[in-house]
């Protein structure tokens, strides 16, 4: 049966692990030295390997021939958990065990010794679903665990887990991936796997994957399956991911800075009828005014920053014609409506308004559609649009009876 790439390419080593070289080799040193701790708590976004380094970490732990803090892979123990046969490894998803009687069952079965390995290890998933009455039951095992027991415990969302919780166990952030490391792994996949990708749309993916390398190598699962043998482009990849493109969002985006409001409805219109994603442009059209105001106003750093909605050429042929005032508007505007998507009756009808608006911050009456179009005319001064002649002082002339005196 197909498996998925990114369970096929999950890491088996730290020395695998992409992007978290701290936590990589803080753990391996534990691991070598033997000073273990009796429970961790991994946090950070999606898809950036906590649970990938937990399940190294719980091979690592009971692997019979480790090296330098990695695990073999080849032994009895590293073969049993990696194919989820041993029950001394326990992964738990606290999204689906959230009450205390979970938790009461868990602490019950943890006092028994391990029947195979060296230590029984507990993965618990999303452990900020948890109710307060199970981390209270779970909180004196994890104070006190026997000398066999191991917690791993990883969540999204720190916040949540309460303090007498974090107090108890190591805790390791993990960090969001790079576009350049998520960009590397998906060239490193794509030629182990005999795809042929470009560079356009290997940097797409790499955007697209938002720090997460789950994300990214999904989307080139996706991409590659529709394509089949033949080469993925950015142009596909655009189509199959139903995403507008660059050359469309700079078209869009020009349209919106010259203020012509019935070409930018009749392109937005096309790219629905097309089948694209209404969310999807309003998104693209968002990030680039992000990136035409970083330019904007960091002249000298912001071409390290940008997200890469449209190339840097495209973007500096759009940065002339509009103020940065008018690019924060455009992007305050865009956000909220995305956010009113959700209780929309009709998506379409909000999208075109937010157009309408973009292009004639005069329908708006508040302060920062103002300052839109105070900041247009600016622009369109400093550019040499509008010429301001300014007349001749006139000399006052004395009258002509004074003039005869």
């Amino acid at each position: 049966m197909y498996q998925a790439l990114y369970r096929t390419w999950r890491p088996r080593t730290f020395d695998e692990v992409i992007g978290q070289p701290s936590v990589s080799q803080t753990l391996k040193a534990q691991v070598d030295s033997g000073r273990l701790s009796h429970a961790y708590l991994f946090t950070g976004t999606r898809g950036t390997g906590k649970t990938t380094c937990a399940r190294i970490l719980a091979k690592a732990v009971n692997c019979l021939h480790p090296k330098d803090g990695n695990p073999c892979n080849q032994c009895a123990h590293c073969r049993s958990i990696d194919n989820g046969s041993s029950l001394d490894v326990l992964e738990i998803d606290a999204a689906s065990n959230t009450g205390v009687d979970n938790i009461r069952t868990l602490r019950e079965e943890a006092n028994y010794t391990p029947s195979e390995l060296q230590k029984r290890v507990y993965i618990i998933d999303e452990v900020h679903m948890l109710s307060n009455q199970a981390f209270n039951a779970l909180l004196k095992i994890i104070e006190e665990p026997p000398e066999h027991l191991i917690f791993i415990l990883a969540t999204t969302e720190l916040n949540k887990v309460p303090a007498t919780i974090l107090s108890r166990c190591q805790r390791y952030s993990f960090r969001r991936l790079s576009q350049q490391d998520l960009a590397g792994r998906i060239n490193e996949v794509a030629y182990a796997e005999g795809i042929d990708i470009d560079a356009g749309a290997t940097r797409l993916l790499a955007r697209l994957g938002d720090g997460a390398m789950r994300d990214a190598l999904s989307l080139l699962d996706q991409c590659t399956s529709a394509v089949g043998s033949e080469p993925l482009t950015a142009e596909r990849a655009y189509e199959i991911l139903g995403l507008v493109g660059q050359k469309q969002t700079a078209r869009l985006m020009q349209t919106v800075i010259s203020r012509r409001s019935d070409e930018a409805l009749r392109l937005f219109d096309q790219l629905y009828q097309a089948g694209k994603s209404i969310s999807s442009m309003l998104d693209e059209l968002c990030m680039l005014a992000r990136d035409l105001l970083l330019l904007k106003t960091v002249p000298g750093g912001g071409e390290d920053l940008l997200c890469g909605v449209c190339s840097l050429e495209e973007c500096q042929a759009l940065l002339p014609q509009a103020g940065a005032g008018e690019l924060s508007y455009y992007i305050r505007r865009i956000q909220e409506t995305s956010s009113g998507f959700a209780q929309s009756v009709n998506p379409r009808l909000e999208a075109e308004l937010c157009l309408l608006e973009l292009c004639n911050p005069q329908l708006r009456l508040d302060a920062e559609a103002l300052h839109a179009r105070l900041s247009h005319v600016e622009q369109q001064l400093a550019s040499g649009v509008i010429q301001v002649s300014v007349a001749p002082r006139q000399t006052a002339t004395k009258p002509a009876q004074e003039a005869d005196l």
